[in-house]
């Protein structure tokens, strides 16, 4: 799975190289987002808030873009969650997710007695409020070592033992090579593959990925992709990094399953990388037909389409979810959907 990012400053979206020299700005929040969804996860990032940077009254200059922006896509929301309050909060505003950084860890390894490297108190607090499944801890390092403050300090934490501990308190690992980060040049494969070695977890890699290749590299080692810069400058697409985030060693076509607004499934077809290329392109949903050998988009002629909202892949990368909004009946037989089941309203 591909996880754009949206990180924000001053009220704008900006992209940083190694988290400190602004390379590019942005004032289309609403807009990316929107793009974004489609294909995957949305990172909103509050940088402001992981500086320090705040208003007398409370909150950042991103606070008011924040609260607007998360109910409208899947978004996973970090940037400066300190305590469980501002965490809950986002939940409620619409985060899927909430990306926990240097507030998961004590300061310094070797601090207070039975202290350990990890902020256990807290995490547990986290985990009663919102749920395991909806913490994600940030172990983002510094050639190695654990980099607390908005990047600007290290912890003298080392990754893989951060990592192994943070596991136990959430759902999901966010690893940023901040070195690499914003340089396009690549991630440090070599460290990622140790990480993954050493956690369980879901694993989702940022800093410096710069390619289609390298996202595809990830997704065999079984890590999802972060992408800022990339993006923004063009280096690579969402479509390319979507396709390539799935697992085509494995199967020939990729199982798609059509689902209505209501949840309803509809249907269940089959896609090559040409049919995903033309779905993200057209935004109607196109199969590959295994009894014809062509390229498919349903309702081509007839006009009954499945108009695409999202696309998400499965934990295995060998099936996709499509939610889709259906312009008629879906079956040939003129039925609602292509299993016979009454139609469901909503």
């Amino acid at each position: 799975m591909v996880v754009s990012s949206i990180d924000l400053q001053g009220g704008k979206v900006v992209q940083l190289k190694n988290g400190k020299d602004l390379m590019l700005e942005r004032d289309d929040p609403d807009a990316l987002i929107t793009e974004f969804d489609v294909y995957g996860e949305t990172a909103v990032i509050d940088l402001d808030a992981a500086k320090g940077n705040l208003l007398p009254e409370g909150g950042t200059a991103n606070t008011a873009l924040i609260k607007r922006l998360l109910p409208q896509g899947t978004v996973r929301a970090g940037g400066g969650i300190r305590d469980i309050a501002r965490a809950r909060e986002l939940v409620d505003w619409g985060a899927q997710r909430v990306i926990i950084g240097s507030a998961a860890f004590n300061a310094k390894k070797g601090g207070a007695p039975g202290s350990g490297i990890l902020n256990t108190d807290f995490l547990r607090g986290l985990e009663k409020e919102i749920g395991k499944d909806r913490v994600i801890i940030a172990v983002d390092a510094i050639h190695g070592d654990i980099a607390v403050k908005g990047w600007t300090e290290t912890a003298g934490i080392g990754l893989l033992e951060a990592a192994r501990e943070a596991e136990k308190y959430c759902g999901e690992l966010l690893f940023t090579c901040v070195e690499k980060e914003g340089c396009l040049q690549g991630t440090d494969r070599g460290l990622v593959t140790r990480l993954r070695s050493a956690v369980s977890c879901r694993l989702t890699v940022a800093g410096g990925v710069s390619s289609a290749a390298e996202i595809e590299a990830l997704a065999k080692l079984g890590c999802d992709a972060q992408i800022g810069m990339a993006l923004y400058t063009g280096a690579v697409s969402l479509t390319d990094a979507f396709i390539a985030g799935l697992n085509w060693d494995k199967v020939p076509l990729i199982p798609v399953i059509a689902q209505a607004p209501s949840g309803e499934v509809l249907m269940l077809g089959y896609a090559n990388r040409e049919a995903f290329e033309t779905t993200f392109a057209t935004r109607k949903l196109t199969f590959w037909s295994r009894t014809r050998d062509v390229l498919w988009t349903k309702g081509l002629h007839s006009g009954k389409y499945l108009g695409v909202a999202r696309l998400r892949a499965d934990c295995d990368r060998d099936t996709v979810l499509a939610e889709v909004v259906p312009h008629g009946p879906v079956c040939h037989t003129g039925s609602w959907n292509c299993f016979g089941t009454p139609r469901k309203e909503g």
